[in-house]
């Protein structure tokens, strides 16, 4: 990890200054390395549903709903105001909608306590609590683990907190936050962790991320982590009598991501991708003509005859594909693109399963010719 220190002093009865302690600088930022923590397990065990409990302002949801494994993301937090200021930087933006998911999203933020029991979050891959449990006094830290591990029963979860053998490094540090009930050293939330995991059926593994300075000795990470799993057994959907209508959050904020799950939005994104590629190798081909008249040609011709450009890079696999495929042509004043042309490409074959289901997703929109099997585009139209 890259550190800088930074030496700091101190006046006493203003007299005389004395070394006090180096600033510690962490690369990347505390919460990021945290964040990506998260980020590489999702990776890894690859989670369709993940809760993020005491997710602020859903800086971890923002950081982690771009894999497209996962499928539902929810946030839970105790502060209402925060988590309403966050519902812009969750919206689909263009680029959503133009290169959509292959699965569906939903992302959904409660207003709520993390010790109070909602059905909702039942059946979870991955529960998150990032920088929680330090907030919670005696009673709520308590009911923690009754409602976390034993009703919501998730396959994964992850707990981080400050490592109070830390905190001698910083300066004038005894907690961390005014809002800090406690601050564990590794001893103390490694007993506690594996005393729950014990309990709940849970294995546990302890790490960390923020590495102390050279020479500051045995101390451990800045924030130490447990990760825990469930054992013998992945998060179930099933409710027990009585569970199910348990729905005591409310619901702040909910957005549904585009997906090529929803028909209208594989349908735009079909006929944006198609409309590219036609508009690309039209622009290419009055290009060729015009270099042809003008016998200037810098470009050389490979040995099919077709001139050669600079344009997207593709597998050898996908060259041939596209190179066996039917070559567009002209006829009079029109420019025709075959549509097994189109599908060779891979980002339209990935937005359609076959040349047929093409043509039914494009035919309102675009102009094809008599058969139907070749897009129609005028050959001189701005």
């Amino acid at each position: 990890m890259d550190q800088s220190n930074k030496e700091c002093n101190i006046v006493v009865d203003g007299n005389y200054q004395i070394p006090f302690k180096k600033a510690i600088y962490f690369s990347p930022p505390l919460y990021r390395q945290r964040y990506n923590f998260v980020k590489d397990l999702v990776d890894q065990h690859k989670p369709k549903k993940v809760a993020d409990l005491g997710c602020g302002n859903a800086s971890l949801i923002q950081t982690i709903k771009c894999h497209s494994c996962i499928e539902l993301l929810v946030g839970v937090d105790i502060n209402k105001d925060k988590i309403e200021s966050q519902r812009c930087t969750l919206s689909p933006f263009c680029g959503d909608y133009l290169s959509p998911r292959d699965l569906n999203l939903s992302i959904i933020l409660y207003h709520g306590s993390v010790v109070e029991r909602d059905s909702r979050l039942l059946g979870f891959d991955l529960i998150t609590c990032i920088e929680l449990i330090e907030h919670l006094d005696a009673k709520d830290l308590a009911r923690f683990p009754e409602v976390v591990f034993g009703y919501l029963s998730p396959a994964m979860v992850v707990i981080s907190t400050p490592n109070s053998e830390f905190n001698p490094l910083f300066p004038a540090v005894t907690l961390r936050d005014s809002d800090h009930k406690f601050e564990w050293n590794r001893r103390q939330f490694q007993t506690w962790a594996l005393s729950v995991a014990n309990f709940y059926n849970y294995s546990v593994e302890f790490t960390g991320v923020g590495e102390p300075p050279a020479g500051a000795g045995n101390v451990g990470y800045c924030t130490q982590i447990g990760v825990f799993q469930k054992i013998g057994a992945k998060a179930t959907e099933s409710c027990i009598a009585g569970q199910c209508d348990e729905h005591v959050y409310k619901i702040v904020y909910t957005v549904s991501y585009p997906s090529l799950q929803q028909k209208e939005v594989r349908k735009f994104a079909l006929t944006s991708e198609v409309s590219r590629q036609v508009q690309s190798l039209k622009r290419r081909y009055v290009s060729s003509v015009k270099i042809l008249q003008d016998d200037e040609s810098i470009h050389k011709l490979n040995d099919t005859g077709i001139i050669t450009f600079f344009g997207p890079v593709f597998t050898e696999l996908e060259k041939t594909n596209i190179e066996k495929s039917p070559k567009p042509f002209c006829f009079g004043n029109k420019f025709y693109v075959p549509l097994e042309r189109l599908f060779a490409y891979p980002k339209v074959n990935r937005l359609c399963e076959n040349v047929d289901m093409m043509r039914a997703l494009i035919r309102d929109t675009m102009r094809l010719n008599r058969d139907g099997s070749a897009v129609k585009v005028d050959l001189h139209d701005p």
